[in-house]
């Protein structure tokens, strides 16, 4: 299908589109007439003046050409997109031109993006008010292991006025402190109201204790009373719900529920910073020297003398002062009545995104194994488990099958889940029992040191064209003790290993205790966009670990 979103008001017209098979014969061609109008809501929005015009074309052919042309007019001129090839995977661009006429007489900043990585570059043309920028011959990018974001490595061509308007109101864009004026004054004053209800609401909770304690209750009172749903109205859909309106109704989109949250520390006389910012898997800033309307989502940012407390508003499971990976590691617009500042959210550290793993494991002489565990996880391996808080016991159960189908479990239960949402840490314990777990070798048995680990398959790439992402620092640290069999004693065990590289570290050791084997196991991976030349020094440090990970231990009856 071919896509056309647009908000309403703009107009869209001269919709051309040619197919053409792979010997460039023409198949077939189509005009707006034969595109569908939809409203552009997804689920969870409640309302939205996005719409899209969709063309339902299935190809015969492949590989096919799509040749595409539309204008779109919109009297918002705060947002001029930028011109990149395309956004995502397994795509090649033949031709793509985006010409830019300007008669108004304002000021157009321009900024070109080169591609850090030479994958494409942008030809200009033209002078004066009309110039046109063209890519040729943009191969596409093949999914891979590891892949950056595309945005990352492909160029763009960005744009904007020094003056706009944004549904009939118009402002200053040269830089961040008049623009940030701006927006505090159209986007962020306007709905700073409190109501009779809202302050009702904050007097019954009697807040006590320090600055930090009463943003805590007030807070976790507002996870509790609200829900998220998406709201694009207002000032293009960028002006938040009113803090009563969301009091009332229990719902709200980022915006709104944001826009609440600093209305419930503002009745409590505790300042707060509403921050836009731009929620992607892979950390995405806005440009200190280009300021420009941008962003996806919105936070919440309260300044103490302790530092700075930020709050993510949509979740009602997520924990106190805690920002997830996707928003994470990255610059803020921070709207203050002084104009915008860009300030930077927390950057975890490798020993902060977590997982502790404590298994006590009792080998049998049939070769199965009956275990206990406890998992704990914070940082971004809590927000990577925050999805079982929703999740019956049958269902955590289920998770946990697939989650750790190494062991291929017999019976597995998961118990005492625990979403402290004061410090940010998600726990559970396991029972499982586990057949063919060991391996029968005459009067010996021999089994895995590392019962849990990641059975991927990394292979070597020497054609590899393009960087490589590791998005996260974390670490998994494993205390694993196995008690053997009655009858049994300890024959071999591995020896320890250290393995250390640039991208991380690992260390593994196994230590003889009477009747029980105990493994200690930790790994740090440390992240960053990685040169393609260093790519198999990756997989290589990746494989040497695999490899200690399967070492086997062996006990013979006695």
């Amino acid at each position: 299908a071919i896509y056309i979103p647009y908000e309403k008001g703009d107009n869209i017209s001269g919709v051309k589109v040619t197919i053409y098979d792979e010997a460039g014969k023409k198949v077939k061609s189509f005009s707006k007439s034969d595109f569908q109008d939809f409203a552009n809501n997804s689920s969870g929005v409640f309302y939205s003046d996005s719409r899209v015009l969709v063309l339902p074309y299935t190809s015969a052919y492949y590989p096919y050409t799509v040749d595409f042309s539309y204008e779109i007019t919109d009297q918002n001129t705060v947002f001029i997109p930028s011109f990149a090839p395309f956004s995502s995977t397994n795509t090649s661009l033949e031709e793509a031109q985006f010409k830019i006429i300007n008669k108004s007489g304002i000021e157009l900043r321009t900024k070109n993006y080169p591609s850090k990585y030479n994958y494409a570059s942008a030809v200009e043309s033209g002078s004066g008010t009309e110039k046109t920028y063209t890519y040729k011959n943009v191969p596409a990018i093949e999914n891979a292991l590891l892949l950056p974001d595309p945005v990352k490595i492909l160029p763009k061509v960005s744009f904007s006025l020094a003056q706009f308007n944004l549904a009939g109101r118009k402002g200053t864009l040269t830089d961040w402190k008049d623009f940030g004026t701006w927006c505090y004054t159209n986007l962020v004053e306007p709905v700073a109201v409190s109501s009779p209800g809202i302050k009702a609401e904050v007097a019954a909770l009697k807040l006590e204790g320090s600055t930090e304690d009463k943003v805590k209750k007030l807070y976790q009172h507002m996870q509790s009373k609200t829900r998220y749903i998406f709201v694009a109205l207002g000032i293009g859909g960028w002006l938040p719900m009113q803090p009563d309106e969301v009091h009332k109704k229990g719902y709200g989109d980022c915006k709104g529920l944001t826009n609440y949250m600093k209305a419930l520390l503002n009745e409590a006389g505790i300042p707060s910073t509403y921050c836009i910012i731009n929620s992607s898997s892979s950390p995405i800033s806005f440009d200190p020297d280009f300021p420009s309307m941008g962003g996806n989502h919105a936070i919440l940012m309260v300044p103490t003398e302790k530092g700075n407390i930020w709050l993510e508003n949509t979740s009602q499971q997520i924990a106190f002062n805690h920002l997830g990976y996707s928003t994470a590691d990255r610059n803020v617009l921070a709207m203050t009545p002084k104009g915008i500042e860009l300030i930077n959210t927390p950057v975890y550290k490798a020993e902060q995104n977590r997982e502790k793993q404590i298994l006590k494991i009792s080998l049998n002489e049939d070769n199965s194994i009956t275990g206990v565990g406890n998992f704990s996880y914070t940082g971004s391996q809590y927000d990577s488990n925050l999805g079982l808080v929703n999740l019956d016991p049958k269902e955590k159960n289920d998770f946990l099958k697939r989650r750790f189908s190494i062991l291929n479990f017999e019976k597995v239960e998961m118990k005492n889940f625990n979403n402290d949402r004061d410090k940010a840490v998600i726990t559970y314990d396991i029972d499982f029992k586990t057949n063919d777990f060991s391996k029968k070798a005459g009067s010996s048995l021999l089994f895995r040191a590392v019962p849990i680990f990641e059975s991927q398959v990394y292979k070597t790439d020497e054609s590899r064209e393009l960087p490589f992402e590791i998005w996260q620092s974390f670490e998994d640290d494993y205390d694993i003790v196995f008690t053997l069999p009655k009858g049994y004693k300890i024959d071999e065990i591995p020896a320890d290993s250290n393995i250390s590289s640039e991208f991380g570290s690992y260390k593994i050791s196994f230590v003889k205790d009477n009747d029980q084997v105990k493994v200690f196991r930790k790994i740090q991976l440390n992240k960053g966009i990685y040169p393609k030349e260093k790519y198999n020094d990756y997989i290589s440090f990746r494989k040497k670990i695999l490899n200690m990970d399967n070492s086997k231990v062996l006990i013979t009856k006695i």
